[in-house]
């Protein structure tokens, strides 16, 4: 069961995908893909811009609770399952949740739900902006799909 603070946030959507590796390999694409893509300069900008409380890759690798990825703290991983990450700033408070399945022998099934809350105007207009031009879908599916990527050219 997850914190209160993360099943009061409001559900916002969730993507899958299936990837044609193990458990192993797809945890492993999972810590690399976040290390590399949220810790790139441009996305360590974006989170000192609009004011993440992690702005750092910071704490152990492989990813465990307590590491953070600028704009993402992990709060809960169970390796091979299932990894809590969460986040704030100052136009939202968000939860990532990746969970792994089996979806057959040597295969994976990776979703990624996302919960956020976006208070006052601002955070309305930026709910706006991310989730209703669709950039949060594309983002999403971008990320799932690198995992894919990464996860089977071990």
């Amino acid at each position: 069961m997850y914190p209160a603070a993360i099943t009061a946030l409001p559900h916002v959507d969730e993507h899958a995908t299936v990837v044609a590796a193990g458990a192993d390999a797809v945890w492993r694409g999972i810590g690399d893909v976040l290390d590399r893509s949220f810790a790139s300069p441009r996305a360590t900008r974006y989170a000192r811009l609009v004011g993440c409380a992690d702005r750092a890759a910071d704490g152990p690798r492989p990813l465990a609770e307590g590491s953070t990825v600028p704009g993402f703290r992990v709060v809960s991983a169970v390796v091979g399952r299932e990894l809590v990450l969460t986040g704030r700033h100052r136009f939202s408070s968000y939860a990532l949740i990746l969970r792994l399945e089996q979806a057959g022998p040597g295969r994976s099934r990776l979703r990624a739900e996302t919960r956020a809350a976006f208070p006052g105007p601002a955070g309305r207009l930026y709910r706006t902006l991310v989730i209703g031009t669709g950039g949060h879908a594309v983002g999403m599916r971008r990320l799932l799909s690198a995992i894919g990527h990464r996860s089977t050219t071990d």
